[in-house]
């Protein structure tokens, strides 16, 4: 194994990564590997992702890095005997899984390859209650707790979800690297032009307030909290409307439309689905929202918002606090009076409040969580892992 750890040359190879995942569908993790590949180092690196599942929305963006992918075809066992297959023909110098199902297979993959690599984790999940717990998430989580000595790293992006899993599963203390999402400012960033456009298409005032919540439909998110806020607060300020968007998101999910129409909310609210674009979506808000009550990690859409300027509600729930530190309002989960009031709060401050609190929302993002310096951290793991396996073959 031959270290590159600066610049390529024509006698050295870079180092080869191949990253398994469950699927390539747009969520939290899939798009942080995406972000991931997108600055890595390629004279340093070259990374393969091998999807458990096939298909998937990112599949062909990916692809589009110039960087290689290969399917499982589901989640079997003929699936594991196709993943070995296709890393033992890779040769990897590293093999990083992700999530649950991936940290497994990759595991189980390292046991028959005929050489010792370094093998990665990398979780994206906080903790709440057994009931939250598909039955098979469950397990996999417990299993992965039982053999977390293997792995020579497991990487996180929350130190809650850390902590929770070292306490309530006894996964090793000593295996952690908490390295956050990363978010690219530029682009992901105010625009004005952006919010006047969503709000023309929405046939909406141009000045009105438009809170925002992004997240897929997931009992994760908690949707109906949202749509319970949004109905309190509309009593007193008929003239806000309320933007929803993510997978399932949509007029036609029964149970949103149910809620929806129960709680009268009309032609405030706005069901987008999932969309492309999403920045400027984002950029459009005037406050954004994240009612999750259980399992997040480090929230992608919170970290889009705050470095859209845009300033964050969000739930007590994993690192949502840390991340929007003083920047935005926390409130605890599955109340939605205390959410319409945080909400009214900031729409009472004004468009200059406003402003200034999503501009130190958007400083905190680019001194904290910026993709350049979250890629550079993925990277200096790659490395200390890989030096350190030279040196135990070097004596």
């Amino acid at each position: 194994m031959q270290i590159n750890t600066s610049g390529m040359s024509p006698t050295m190879k870079r180092n080869k990564i191949v990253h398994i995942i469950n699927d390539l569908k747009i969520g939290g993790a899939e798009m942080m590997l995406y972000k991931l590949l997108s600055c890595s180092d390629k004279t340093v690196f070259e990374h393969i992702v091998v999807s458990i599942f096939d298909g998937g929305e990112l599949l062909n963006d990916i692809r589009a890095l110039g960087i290689e992918v290969r399917t499982g075809g589901g989640m079997n066992l003929m699936t594991t005997v196709r993943i070995y297959r296709i890393v033992r023909e890779l040769e990897p110098d590293i093999i990083q899984g992700w999530m649950y199902y991936g940290n497994l297979i990759t595991q189980m993959v390292a046991l028959f390859l005929p050489r010792q690599i370094p093998i990665l984790w990398n979780i994206r999940y906080s903790l709440s209650s057994f009931r939250n717990e598909k039955p098979l998430t469950l397990l996999a989580i417990m299993v992965c707790g039982m053999i977390s000595r293997f792995p020579d790293k497991i990487i996180n992006n929350s130190r809650v979800s850390a902590i929770q899993h070292s306490t309530q599963y006894n996964y090793r203390n000593d295996k952690w690297e908490v390295i956050p999402n990363g978010f690219d400012f530029e682009l992901f960033s105010p625009s004005e032009e952006a919010r006047l456009d969503l709000r023309k298409s929405l046939g909406i005032d141009p000045d009105a307030i438009l809170i925002g919540m992004i997240a897929r439909f997931h009992p994760q998110k908690d949707h109906a909290t949202f749509l319970k806020a949004a109905a309190i607060l509309m009593h007193c300020n008929p003239a806000v409307h309320f933007l929803l968007a993510g997978h399932l998101v949509t007029d036609g999910n029964p149970l949103l439309s149910s809620l929806k129409n129960k709680l009268g909310l009309g032609d405030c609210v706005h069901f987008l689905g999932e969309r492309t674009g999403m920045s400027r979506i984002t950029a459009a808000l005037d406050v954004a929202v994240l009612s999750s009550s259980f399992g997040e990690g480090f929230s992608n859409a919170v970290g889009e918002a705050m470095s859209c300027g845009v300033p964050c509600v969000v739930t007590d729930i994993s690192d949502l606090a840390f991340i929007v530190g003083d920047t935005g309002l926390v409130i605890p989960p599955k109340n939605p009076q205390l959410l319409a009031k945080s909400m009214e709060t900031l729409v009472e401050m004004g468009a200059a409040g406003r402003r200034e609190l999503g501009a130190r929302a958007r400083q905190r993002v680019i001194e904290h969580f910026s993709l350049e310096v979250v890629s550079k951290q993925y990277e200096s793991v790659y490395l200390d892992v890989l030096s350190k396996y030279t040196e135990q073959r070097g004596r």
